[in-house]
């Protein structure tokens, strides 16, 4: 099983299942507290790319700074990507969580018992 690293807000309750299970089946993971260690820019393209999703794939549109920014009425196409992008770490708030990344270069968005079991399979 590869190292991994699991992005979480600790006062969600999903983050705190994910937690759960990887410590029940013994993974090697680091905890990276998104909303203090914000992702760049960079980092979120990453994720993007390991995933295989576009940044509004995970956005939390019901978020009270969605709501002020208005990202449902943005555009979802290549020309919007970096704008999304740009907002996601501008307000971490807006990512979806759980996110779990392996160092064999995949991820997945664990917000299911199966989706973090799918991780430690890899």
């Amino acid at each position: 099983m590869c190292g991994m690293e699991i992005w979480i807000n600790p006062a969600c309750s999903k983050c705190r299942s994910a937690l759960t299970l990887l410590d029940a089946e013994g993974a090697d993971y680091t905890v990276r507290r998104y909303l203090e260690d914000v992702p760049t820019e960079d980092e979120i393209r990453d994720v993007l790319d390991r995933l295989g999703l576009e940044p509004w794939d995970i956005t939390r549109t019901q978020e009270a700074v969605a709501k002020e920014l208005a990202v449902k009425e943005w555009a979802k196409d290549a020309g919007a990507r970096e704008r999304w992008i740009r907002a996601l770490a501008e307000h971490p708030k807006l990512i979806q969580r759980p996110i779990i990344t392996a160092d064999d270069g995949t991820a997945v968005v664990a917000r299911t018992d199966e989706a973090v079991r799918d991780a430690l399979s890899r």
